[in-house]
């Protein structure tokens, strides 16, 4: 009798100390990954600013932007003369060189400091993108890398390159280096959250990966956003606050001391001595005891599998991503959840941009986006828990898109809605594409055979980013239909809640480690099988681990 994985993993406890500190170092990350990420914001917030005259120096904001409201452009129009009441003025012919700032609560930002304002805004555009272009970068690499020389590894370097490029870019003063820094922050934006995501999802057991994983994320990028948010206005100004967030990204560093390389991946690329060395740590942590029967038998199921591989013309010894499209069942599935999570994210960054005419503060807005996080968080795991991924995703899609719909119609009609009516109606879709991107991640994931997540995992996250870049096209179509983006966002979920349909469920099975595994993974079951009643199947699972923890001990 052959034991595999997930079997062992159990005896050594897949829900104990070690699992709970994981999970603990995944919330800090998750923490410091938000401060990064979102320090490219914060950095390049614009106040409110008026061109500099030295009749202004005494009066107040309102009366300065009351001078300056007749003209086109009042942001950047220098004035040559005004009047002792200020009720006129007539405007300079020479460009503006020096303004007046009026910093959102004290706050002294990237913009205003080097007053990237007016004709040479578009350089902090420049390094934002590069920023991202970076992060598409990143991810792809890292992600290879995650594939070849392991979780952790590619998860401390991503978070170095996050280090060097935020400190960096405390420096910078031209549109060169500042492009340079936000590209090498950028390779760390994505690339170490979903590696150390598939790291812990790769070491818990099935009801974990649901609540842990989604609670801890949800909670902690909250903290991660606020935090951002408030320590900026505390600190007063943009270098000091860039050094705060690129300071925590070391601490990731010693994530490589404590936390064990994923066993499951050295069982795939046929390192079962390494694969049991951490399995044995991981026991040791947990305090279980976990006999040499057990490991040998876990042995024999590993040479097991690796002579069945040899015989296959020997795919899994090096299994690639491009190994998985020869698969005609699993490169089906790839492509299903390569569709579906490029248009979730599409959707993702449309619904964060469309906050045109809102004038609350963005720190405040920061923080009150945050706050729906948790309850997402801990609305995805209840639904997941007692109906499972496939519908949480099908749901959440369906109720999200016509909801947004239903909205983009209302506020052709209704043309003037107050500002906490939008800022409800933001924090609904807010909620429900929160919801949509938690459930998306986790069943990607886990579709993923274990010897092509990384790379899997990253080349859908660097499509997404690419469809991203449509976003702004999207929300332009609005200056032509009020509600055209919302019926296209809506059309898009309802699209990829069908593609949902197709995926089979990941609800307390065992995940596939090897191509061959996730071409059988999910073959007998129907489209609407996750719609019946699974409360006796999963009362015998959990009897069954029960039962088989009770014999470890």
């Amino acid at each position: 009798m052959a034991m595999d994985f997930e079997e062992i993993l159990g005896k050594c406890g897949d829900g104990h100390r070690y699992q709970y500190m994981l999970l603990a170092l995944y919330g800090l990350l998750m923490f410091i990954v938000s401060r990064q990420y979102f320090a490219q914001s914060v950095i390049s917030f614009v106040p409110d600013h008026w061109c500099y005259h030295e009749q202004l120096e005494n009066r107040s904001y309102a009366d300065i932007a009351a001078i300056y409201a007749p003209f086109k452009r009042p942001s950047c129009t220098r004035l040559a003369w005004i009047s002792e009441d200020g009720s006129d003025a007539t405007a300079s012919e020479e460009p503006c060189n020096r303004w007046i700032y009026k910093y959102d609560h004290g706050f002294r930002s990237m913009n205003a400091d080097l007053n990237w304002v007016c004709d040479e805004a578009y350089k902090a555009r420049v390094g934002q993108s590069l920023f991202f272009v970076g992060s598409m970068c990143g991810t792809l690499l890292f992600g290879l890398l995650g594939d070849r020389i392991g979780r952790i590894r590619a998860v401390v370097l991503a978070n170095w390159c996050g280090f060097l490029g935020d400190s960096a870019t405390i420096f910078t003063e031209s549109l060169v280096t500042f492009s340079a820094s936000r590209f090498v922050s950028g390779l760390a934006a994505e690339a170490n959250a979903y590696l150390m995501y598939i790291l812990v999802l790769e070491y818990v057991s099935p009801t974990m990966r649901s609540v842990g994983l989604n609670l801890t994320m949800s909670v902690w990028y909250c903290l991660g956003m606020i935090s951002a948010s408030w320590q900026a206005v505390w600190l007063g100004e943009w270098r000091s606050f860039m050094a705060w967030s690129a300071m925590p990204q070391l601490l990731v560093t010693g994530f490589y001391f404590v936390v064990q390389e994923s066993a499951q991946w050295l069982v795939t690329r046929h390192d079962i001595e390494g694969a049991e060395l951490r399995l044995r740590r991981v026991a040791k942590f947990n305090r279980r005891e976990v006999s040499e029967a057990d490991f040998e038998l876990f042995r024999q199921h590993c040479k097991t599998k690796e002579s069945e591989a040899s015989s296959q013309l020997s795919m899994q010894k090096q299994a690639r991503l491009i190994d998985a499209l020869k698969l005609p069942r699993l490169r089906l599935r790839l492509i299903y959840v390569h569709v579906v999570f490029s248009i979730m994210v599409l959707c993702y960054n449309t619904m964060s941009r469309n906050v045109e005419g809102l004038t609350i503060s963005p720190f405040v807005m920061f923080t009150i986006f945050a706050l729906t996080l948790p309850p997402s968080g801990i609305f995805q795991t209840q639904v997941q828990k007692n109906f499972g991924r496939k519908f949480t995703s099908v749901i959440s899609m369906t109720a999200t898109g016509v909801m947004t719909a239903a909205t983009g119609i209302l506020l052709t009609f209704w043309t003037q809605p107050s500002e906490t009516v939008m800022v409800c109606l933001l924090l609904v879709s807010r909620f429900g594409i929160s919801v949509i991107t938690g459930s998306t991640m986790q069943i990607s994931a886990e579709l993923m055979p274990t010897c092509v997540r990384s790379s899997g995992l990253a080349v859908i996250h660097v499509t997404g980013a690419a469809f991203s870049f449509l976003s702004p096209y999207i929300l332009h179509l609005d200056t032509y239909f009020r509600a055209a983006s919302s019926i296209i966002l809506c059309m898009l979920l309802l699209f990829c809640a069908w593609i949902c349909l197709l995926l089979p469920e990941t609800r307390n099975k065992k995940l596939p480690m090897s191509l061959a595994e996730g071409e059988e993974f999910g073959k007998d079951e129907r489209m609407f099988d996750f719609l019946r009643n699974q409360e006796k199947e999963d009362h015998r699972d959990l009897a069954a681990g029960t039962n088989e923890k009770l014999m470890g001990e």
